[in-house]
Order: C-alpha cells, then sequence, then structure tokens
C-alpha cells in the first residue's frame, strides 16, 4: 500500500513543462542582463513553469527561485544542458530525494557555465555562423539575389533552434549522469580545440574567397603567381605571439598598418 500511495503522489514533470520550460530561455535569455549577476533572472523565468508544477506550495516555490537567481552566464545554445539538468535534479528533488540541495545544483550550474560557455562560443560563432555565411555571401554576390540573406537568417535559426533543443532535452534526459559524461576526459577542452581548429580552417577560407589583396611582391613559377604578402603577414602574427605580444596589440597594429598602405595605394 505504502508504494503505491508514494506512486500516485510523485510528482512528475511532462514534456510539455519542459518545452515551455526551453521557450522561455530560447526567447528571453540575453533579457535582463545585469552586471551583478548577468543571466540569473533569464535562468529563473525559465524555470517557473517547472518548479510551479513541482511545489505548488508558495513558499517553497519563492525559496527555489531564489536559489536559481544565483549568477549565472553561459553560452545560451549549448549551454542549455545546464537548464536540462536542473530540472531534473529540480524534479528528484522534489520527490525526496534529500542529497540535491540548492546550493548543489548552483555547484554544478557554476562548474558547467564556464566549459559549455567556451564550446557554444566556439562552436556558433566561430564554426557554424562563418560557414553559413561563406554560403550564403556566395549566393548573393554581385547583388543580383536577396536569396544569401533569407536563407541565412533560415539557416541558422534552423541549426540553432535544433541545437538549443537537442542540449536541453538531453540534459533532462540524462540529468547528472550528463554532467560526468561533460567533465569527463578533457572531453571538453577536447571539443574546444578540435572547433577552434575548424573554425580557424573557415574564416581563413573565407578571408581567401572575399578579400582581394593586390601588391607586387610575388612569387612566379610558370603560370603560377602566389603572392608573398599574406605568407609574410602570418608568419610575423605568429612570431608576434611567441614574443607574448597580446592579440588585441596586434589587431590594433595591423588595423593601422593597413589602413596607412590603404591610404598611400600600396596594397
Amino acid at each position: 500500500m505504502s508504494d503505491i500511495k508514494n506512486e500516485v503522489s510523485k510528482k512528475t514533470l511532462s514534456k510539455k513543462d519542459v518545452i515551455k520550460s526551453w521557450l522561455r530561455w530560447f526567447f528571453f535569455a540575453q533579457s535582463n542582463y545585469n552586471y551583478e549577476r548577468l543571466q540569473s533572472t533569464a535562468f529563473s523565468h525559465s524555470m517557473l513553469p517547472v518548479l510551479k508544477k513541482l511545489y505548488p506550495d508558495k513558499e517553497e516555490l519563492k525559496q527555489e527561485v531564489e536559489t536559481h537567481l544565483a549568477f549565472f552566464n553561459t553560452e545560451p545554445i549549448c549551454g542549455c544542458v545546464i537548464h536540462g539538468i536542473t530540472i531534473a535534479m529540480e524534479e528528484e528533488k522534489a520527490n525526496g530525494a534529500d542529497e540535491i540541495s540548492g546550493d548543489g545544483m548552483n555547484a554544478i550550474k557554476t562548474g558547467l557555465m564556464g566549459p559549455l560557455a567556451g564550446i557554444g562560443d566556439t562552436l556558433t560563432q566561430g564554426v557554424i555562423t562563418p560557414i553559413v555565411l561563406a554560403v550564403c555571401i556566395g549566393l548573393t554576390e554581385g547583388g543580383a539575389s536577396i536569396a544569401g540573406p533569407i536563407l541565412f537568417v533560415i539557416a541558422q535559426y534552423i541549426i540553432m533552434t535544433s541545437i538549443s533543443f537537442g542540449m536541453w532535452t538531453n540534459g533532462y534526459k540524462y540529468g547528472k549522469k550528463a554532467v560526468e559524461s561533460i567533465l569527463q576526459g578533457g572531453i571538453v577542452n577536447k571539443v574546444i580545440e578540435g572547433a577552434s581548429i575548424l573554425g580557424t580552417l573557415v574564416m581563413g577560407g573565407l578571408v581567401g574567397r572575399f578579400i582581394n589583396l593586390s601588391t607586387p611582391i610575388s612569387y612566379t613559377s610558370g603560370d603560377f603567381k602566389f603572392s608573398l604578402i599574406p605568407l609574410v603577414l602570418t608568419l610575423l602574427v605568429l612570431f608576434a605571439l611567441k614574443k607574448g605580444l597580446s592579440p588585441i596589440k596586434i589587431m590594433f597594429i595591423l588595423i593601422v598598418v593597413g589602413a596607412i598602405t590603404g591610404i598611400l595605394g600600396l596594397f
């Protein structure tokens, strides 16, 4: 009888509850940023449909909302796996899992938000967006068609929505096990490194495809003429980085040199 009673009283989230929570984050993750807590209000806002279902008592609900107002900041697309994990933990906690506490959930959020921000920023901004841009700019080259911008918006929306929803639902599905999978074996660093390399290759392809640089300094072999300036510039930047010069200073120097040589008509 006691088992039947516990089964009846068990609080269970529906798929609709999880999706409703995801929609709140997807549309409002970047809203109400503040210097004190960054995305914390957006996090709590996204959790409300779930918390209201799990904690009908107003005092308990208030306490859980305040728990998720702790400092939080991550990349909103890939980082939303954290929300799925948190929802799974909240569901366990509401059903009597004493080992799960508000401090424990915030500790997991804090531990994951940095690594997932690195993965998300690298993947979405360093790989996906440049690849989609490369394709769409090619379609619009010459200004004869508006298909490029339209396709870019549609493709970005579909790709980012799919990644976000997949990360959210899988975070909820695997719960705390997802934390172990993400952190074990140095997989985070491997993903970031691999995505960074791919992103660099994509950006290099974009530069070669859409930026024209003419210079008298070149190497000729038969019918093939190869400009030496990009190679020399790349080696100089690599040398400056190895000498400890910061990337920001190098970018500033490149901008100044580019402006001067452009005005003088050297390149």
